[in-house]
Formats: C-alpha cells, structure tokens, sequence
C-alpha cells in the first residue's frame, strides 16, 4: 500500500506521541484564508517552484478556512522546539469518510510502491496550498522580490504560533494569495491528501509534513 499519513494522530488536537528524542503534543491553529479565484490548487515550495502543477481534484472559486497543526516539541517536560506537522484548507468542515492521494495530471497512484507517495520537492523550508493563479503571479517576480516579501517577516513569523506563517496577497484584484508555513524539519518531499465526506464532495485539502509517523 503507498504511504499514508496517520490522520487520527496528526489532525487531533491534544494528540501525543513520543519519538526517540522528545515527546510531541499537536496543536490545531486557524492559518487564515486561502483565496482560490480559480480553484485550482497547487502544493508547492513557492520560493523555489511557484510554476508546480495544479492537482487534478479542484474545488470552487472561493475563499477557504486554511488551519496549521503544530507539533509542541517537549523535553523534561519544557518546549524546545514548534513544527508545522500539516497545512490543511478547509472545503467543507465535516467530517472525512475517507481520504485519497492529490495527484497532478501524470501521476498514477496504481504505479507507488509499498510506502511511496506523490509529493513536491522543498528546497527552502517552505511549503503552501495555494491557487495556481496566485503562483503564476510569484512567477514572475525575481529573486530579490520574493525574499523581501516571503522572508523578511522571518522573525516575526518565527515567533508565534505557527512557524513560518506568511500570508501575502498577490493580485489586489481577485484576492488571491499565497500563504506559507515552514515545512516540518525543513527541506523534502511532502504529499498532500484530499478528504471526502459522507456525500464523497472535496472536504480538505491536508499536505503532510512528515512531523507525525505513520505508526506509533
């Protein structure tokens, strides 16, 4: 079977494991809004890829609820450390029946082997969901431009709850934005699934960071 994330764990707040290090205990955090004009999602370092393929599942144009589930990384009982665990944009807020893989156009699931998965590459410790219209506008800009807009809050960022937490409007018109959180322990590959209800309608969109294991 390819990989799949351990939901209960990683969208549960209060949820608690141990690893051989620390003990994590995950926290829910509201991230905004994603702004879809088109309702094309794409998942993507968009540092480094804002060109990324959308996935094949879309949703209507709309504004989304986006929510961080956050790793508080404890030793001796004290935090040390905050992850971003998952990046989630709420569809509709029900409860998911059952959850497949988000695939861009190319990608076969039938093709993974046992524990592999689709995902996108991240080359700067950042990662997002976001419209694939709001990216093609990033695409544009040079390097300097994005380093002074997605990383000089930086510190700020690092400071609250959610590490990495930028949310940057890129076209004034529609509302589109890209909002970015640092990706788990950093640079990777991360896969993002898509949740369906009862109804099997797009509920969420969940990327996951690789902070929650599979298994206990």
């Amino acid at each position: 079977m390819p990989y799949t994330p351990d939901f209960a764990r990683l969208l549960t707040p209060g949820a608690r494991f141990e690893d051989e290090t620390a003990v994590h205990l995950i926290e829910a955090h509201p991230a905004g809004e994603v702004v879809l004009p088109t309702g094309r999602l794409v998942g993507c370092d968009p540092l480094v890829c804002p060109e990324s393929d959308p996935y094949t599942v879309s949703v209507a144009p709309g504004r989304y609820p986006a929510r961080a589930w956050v790793s508080s990384v404890r030793r001796d009982g004290v935090e040390t450390d905050r992850r971003v665990a998952a990046l989630e944009v709420v569809v509709r807020d029900e409860p998911v029946s059952r959850w497949e893989m988000a695939v861009v156009d190319g990608q076969d699931v039938a093709e993974l082997g046992p524990d592999d998965f689709f995902g996108y590459g991240v080359d700067a410790g950042t990662g997002t969901l976001a419209d694939r219209d709001a990216l093609a506008v990033v695409e544009d800009w040079d390097e300097d431009r994005i380093e002074e807009v997605f990383l000089a809050e930086d510190g700020h960022a690092a400071s609250g709850p959610v590490p990495g937490l930028v949310d940057v409007v890129v076209d004034e018109v529609t509302g589109a934005n890209v909002l970015t959180v640092w990706s788990g322990w950093g640079d990777g590959c991360y896969g993002t699934w898509v949740g369906r209800g009862a109804d099997d309608r797009v509920a969420r969109f969940v990327t996951d960071f690789m902070v929650v294991p599979a298994e206990g």
